[in-house]
């Protein structure tokens, strides 16, 4: 009886625990559980330092990747490029979307899911997600009609071919600038019609008193109300939420346009298209379209695991430059090329990465343009094609000096370019290499640049998603 009792008076004291804090600091209870599972055709990158930079000689004397040590945080990144079929599935994704908003517009019932507010008050039908479990055929009597705005105009058709206008795929996204938001002292931002991108930031207001304050006072005053000039927070924090609508079609062209008198008509025709390219990496996509593929990417995952009940995952993005090199070493800190040593052969004479080889002998490794994104071996973080194949988008802006400004903490350097800024101002990093460059490109430590808004056909992209930890190498097996 006495066991009992002391079993029973030990139950009530866990369970009287577990109901309130009882007065002591023991942080917020009842927290979910976390563990962050490595993505889909990601594979674990630990942190770590290393020697950013040329691993050999300058041979075009850029001076533009003087040696710096720095150090990365613990990410992930994909075993490979992005694909034509992977990149496919966003274009499908913005087309089957639009052809269910049009279709909405006279089947709500069926295509349409009421979304509430705060208080549980069903918002308008304009508000309502997609059902995308409402199976439709684009050949549907019922549904034809509705979608004809989204076929080329007979006029504009090929052997009276009906096919869909992909000028039309248009997706429209939101991105949170983080970096105008972080500005010292967090001024508020007002309508100046000498400035109308907010370049610049204006003396601002206390939100409460609607007095001046601001940069032309000294920032150790205090007003009369006794609040510091430095204002945190902003009245209105939506000037930082940026809205883009971009077209996600990638430009097939390019292979025309990039080279003159040259004959690529078939890869122009058939690339993107055709299933015998499924597994090649995806090319004549811009920056702006990586970035967009990006956030659906991320808009994808995290709505499955809303649905399930899970917690949500870090944003996917494009590698800053400092982790693409990292990457791409593999470990390797000194070594020239992704696999190791000086060479671009192996013992047997064959050629590791996909490029120009020996003044335009282009098969002579083993492909003719582009190759499938697992040709050649990893490096020793289990990453394809890091050299060679094709160029690939970086987060980064280019500068010519950024490893002289560039912190030696994740180093990084961004500047989201609008369509009138300057050309230099629209200069991204592309790292690798391609299969259309000679080896210098392949190289870890060398460095070049694509502008943000054209589409080639030797560059592609891979995606990235932070780490949530420490990150270092013994918690590598565990993200296995």
């Amino acid at each position: 009886m006495k066991k009992l009792l002391f079993y029973s008076a030990i139950v009530v004291f866990l369970y009287a625990c577990g109901q309130g804090s009882n007065g002591e600091l023991t942080g917020v209870l009842n927290r979910p559980s976390w563990y962050q599972n490595t993505p889909y055709g990601m594979l674990y990158i630990p942190a770590g330092s290393y020697n950013m930079g040329a691993s050999d000689q300058d041979v075009p004397w850029a001076h533009t990747n003087r040696s710096k040590t720095v150090s990365i945080q613990a990410f992930y990144m994909d075993q490979t490029e992005i694909s034509n079929n992977e990149y496919r599935q966003f274009v499908y994704y913005v087309r089957d979307s639009i052809a269910r908003r049009k279709i909405s517009e006279e089947f709500p019932e069926e295509f349409l899911m009421p979304r509430y507010d705060d208080e549980g008050n069903e918002l308008d039908q304009s508000e309502w997600d997609l059902a995308w479990d409402a199976r439709f055929r684009y050949y549907d009597e019922d549904y034809m009609p509705l979608l004809s705005e989204m076929y080329l105009p007979e006029h504009e058709r090929y052997y009276r071919r009906k096919e869909f206008d992909v000028r039309k795929l248009m997706f429209e996204y939101y991105w949170i600038d983080l970096v105008a938001a972080a500005k010292k002292g967090r001024y508020n931002i007002k309508d100046n019609p000498d400035d109308p991108d907010h370049r610049t930031l204006s003396n601002p207001e206390d939100p409460i008193t609607q007095e001046p304050v601001g940069r032309d006072l000294d920032l150790g005053q205090r007003n009369k109300k006794g609040q510091n000039n430095a204002i945190r927070g902003h009245a209105d924090r939506s000037r930082f939420i940026i809205k883009e609508v971009i077209n996600v079609y990638p430009d097939t062209l390019c292979w025309i346009s990039d080279f003159t008198y040259s004959f690529n008509d078939p890869m122009t025709n058939m690339y993107f298209w055709h299933p015998a390219y499924d597994e090649y990496p995806v090319v004549g996509v811009t920056w702006v379209q990586a970035k967009a593929f990006c956030v659906w990417r991320t808009q994808l995952l995290n709505s499955w695991l809303e649905a399930n009940g899970e917690f949500f995952v870090q944003d996917f993005r494009l590698p800053t430059e400092g982790e693409w090199e990292y990457a791409a070493r593999g470990g390797l800190d000194l070594s020239p090329y992704p696999w190791g040593g000086p060479y671009i052969r192996n013992a047997h004479g064959c050629f590791l990465g996909n490029f120009k080889p020996m003044r335009g002998r282009y098969m002579e490794d083993g492909g003719f343009h582009t190759v499938k994104i697992t040709s050649y071996h990893p490096n020793d973080y289990g990453l394809y094609c890091m050299a060679g194949n094709v160029a690939e988008w970086c987060e980064s802006a280019y500068d010519e000096a950024d490893y002289e400004i560039t912190h030696d903490l994740n180093p990084e350097r961004r500047y989201d370019a609008l369509d009138h800024d300057a050309p230099s101002m629209k200069r991204k990093v592309i790292r690798g290499g391609s299969w259309k460059d000679i080896a210098y490109y392949l190289q870890t430590g060398s460095r070049s640049y694509e502008y943000q808004d054209s589409a080639k056909s030797y560059i592609g992209y891979r995606c990235v998603m932070t780490y949530l930890g420490r990150g270092g190498p013994d918690q590598a097996e565990e993200a296995k």
